[in-house]
This record gives structure tokens, C-alpha cells and sequence, in this order.
């Protein structure tokens, strides 16, 4: 009998749920399905609409592992999302489902374990560097949140290992985000990283300079959205409204500094990896300099950060790949 296997990769906004079989040692998806992460009160709602339509298949018995990538910090496999009103339990999940062996991961733990699973076609260079083999890599990504993952070389692979390294302070590089960091500061108290980079962080930046303009025709007499980044995106790229341009351009500067930062902790000689949902969007801004000046940016290292790989992942699947092969490990141990 074939064995089969659920993966998930949960966000704030959305959800990839995937059921796959394993048979001889070759791995063949039979479902898979996209959902808004709102729409549902619960997980176990949405994974239950999921494994009714999985049922439908000519798939015997049920999953015998499962591994759901969630973006929040795990204690204990249980978890409080950061981003929804939603508390996961793996132990309460495996009756539930029928699961044997249940598995949460943090997302961005997965998306680094995707990594190494990555077609060449899948990266956007955007530093060659020099990459040493075996040395500590580093994964982020701005999304709904801002998710951040190392990948350490142990025991003949690399092994990913979570963080929430996207809620330390940020750190302005200049002064026209020093006054970002202070106007953040008077509203929100403590400005961590994900409030200037994710999606509602593109929104904070562009309300910032819309409050500090004092060019009447820059300011747009609009409703913001908590995250209205696709609509500040829309405004810089497709109308080349100014506002929104300098909007784009402080986010991707800060963006690069932040990953250089990384890379600085890490000395990740084995590449840097800019992933999450935003990045793929805005790759030819990436591509202009702005992110790499930044990146580079530090001081008496900045050659040493010359030579550093950066690429941006382009996969929107990588957390699912990272997920469904942490659930496929998992046979070998039910």
C-alpha cells in the first residue's frame, strides 16, 4: 500500500495545504489547495474542508505523517499565531485527523529546509559573492510578517534553525529613518524590524511620508488598509506617484540593510536568501542597487560583504517543499 502525507505552509494570509503519496521512494502529489487564512476560525476548520476534498481521491486509509509550517514560535508543538486567532496543537491535531505523527514547524524553518531542495531557475542572483560550501546561510522574508530562519551545516547537511529575529528593534542608517523610527516610536512604542518590513510595514512607511511631506499634491486622500502594500505597489510601479516611489525605495533600503545585518551575525559565507511573499514582486527593485548598496553598507566590512552571496528566492512554494519534506521524513519514523 502507498503511504501518503499532508504538508502545510500557514501565513497570516494565506494557506497551502498538500496531500502526497511515497511509492518506491518516489514522491507524487495528489492535492493540493490554496486557502485565505481569514476565512477560517481554525485550522482544524480549513484542514478538515482540505482532507474531506482529499477523501474524494483514490487514496487508501489515512495520512500517516503530517507537517505544517506555521508562522509563529513553537513551545512544546503548540503554537499561538502571530498573525490569526488561531492556537495549534499537534498532539490535539493527530486524534483529531487521525494522524499517526503530527509535526509543527516554524515557517520560516521550513522555507530555509526548502532551500536546499531549490531549482537553479527558482534564485534571482543578485550578489554572485563567493559561496563556501558547508558555511552558515541565513533565510528572510517580508510577507505578512517578517520571517527569518539559519540554515548550520551539521552532520554532512545543513540543518535549519528557527528565529523571530524579524521582532528585534530596527535600526535606522540615516535620518530621514531616524524620523521613520520616531514617528513608529509615538505610535506603536517598541518598532521592531516587521514594522517597517512586511506588508503592513510598507503601509506604515508610506503613511509616514505622506504625514511628513509638505507637498499637498503627494498626499493621496485615501482610507490606508492595515496592510495596503498591493495598492502602494500599484501607485509606485504602475502610476509612479512620488510618494509611493520613495515609499518603495526606503522600504528596499531598509531591506537590505536589515540583511546585511544578518549576514553580518551569521558571517553567512554560504549565501543569504531573500524569500517571502513580497520579494518576487518587487525583484527589479531589488535589482536597481538600492538593496545591495545597503546590504554592503558596513563600514570597515564592507568588503567582506561584497563577498557574500545574496539571492532572492523566486518559488512561491519553497515553506510547502520545506514542509512536505519534513513530512516525508517523518515515515521513516512512524
Amino acid at each position: 500500500m502507498n503511504e501518503y502525507f499532508i504538508s502545510g505552509d500557514i501565513g497570516g494570509t494565506k494557506t497551502l495545504l498538500q496531500a502526497a503519496e511515497l511509492k518506491d521512494g518516489n514522491i507524487r502529489v495528489r492535492c493540493e489547495r490554496r486557502y485565505e487564512s481569514s476565512a477560517y476560525s481554525s485550522f482544524s476548520d480549513m484542514l478538515r474542508d482540505f482532507m474531506n476534498e482529499v477523501s474524494t481521491l483514490d487514496i487508501d486509509g489515512n495520512p500517516v505523517s503530517a507537517c505544517f509550517a506555521v508562522a509563529g514560535p513553537i513551545a512544546r508543538q503548540e503554537v499561538a499565531l502571530t498573525n490569526l486567532p488561531w492556537v495549534m496543537n499537534s498532539a490535539a491535531l493527530s486524534p483529531e485527523f487521525s494522524i499517526p505523527k503530527v509535526k509543527l514547524i516554524n515557517d520560516f524553518a521550513a522555507v530555509a529546509s526548502g532551500v536546499g531542495i531549490l531549482q537553479e531557475n527558482d534564485l534571482m542572483t543578485l550578489q554572485a559573492g563567493q559561496c563556501h560550501a558547508g558555511r552558515m546561510r541565513v533565510v528572510l522574508g517580508a510577507g505578512t510578517g517578517m520571517g527569518v530562519a539559519w540554515l548550520a551545516w551539521q552532520d554532512g547537511d545543513y540543518s535549519s534553525l528557527p528565529s523571530e529575529a524579524g521582532h528585534i528593534d530596527f535600526a535606522p542608517a540615516n535620518e530621514l529613518q531616524d524620523r521613520l523610527l520616531h514617528h513608529l516610536r509615538k505610535r506603536l512604542g517598541h518598532v521592531s524590524v516587521e514594522r517597517i518590513l512586511s506588508g503592513p510595514g510598507l503601509t506604515n512607511v508610506f503613511r509616514f511620508l505622506q504625514e511628513e511631506s509638505d507637498d499637498s499634491r503627494e498626499r493621496i486622500p485615501m482610507q490606508l488598509e492595515e496592510d495596503d502594500a498591493a495598492r502602494i505597489s500599484d501607485l509606485a510601479f504602475n502610476q509612479k506617484h512620488p510618494l509611493a516611489v520613495k515609499a518603495m525605495d526606503l522600504f528596499v533600503e531598509v531591506y537590505g540593510a536589515y540583511a546585511g545585518d544578518l549576514a553580518l551575525v551569521g558571517l553567512c559565507r554560504g549565501g543569504v536568501y531573500v524569500a517571502g511573499g513580497i520579494a518576487p514582486k518587487i525583484i527589479d527593485k531589488l535589482r536597481e542597487g538600492t538593496f545591495m548598496k545597503a546590504f554592503c553598507d558596513k563600514g570597515r566590512f564592507s568588503g567582506l560583504m561584497e563577498e557574500i552571496p545574496v539571492h532572492v528566492v523566486m518559488n512561491p512554494k519553497v515553506g510547502l517543499l520545506g514542509a512536505a519534506e519534513e513530512a516525508r521524513r517523518m515515515l521513516d519514523e512512524v
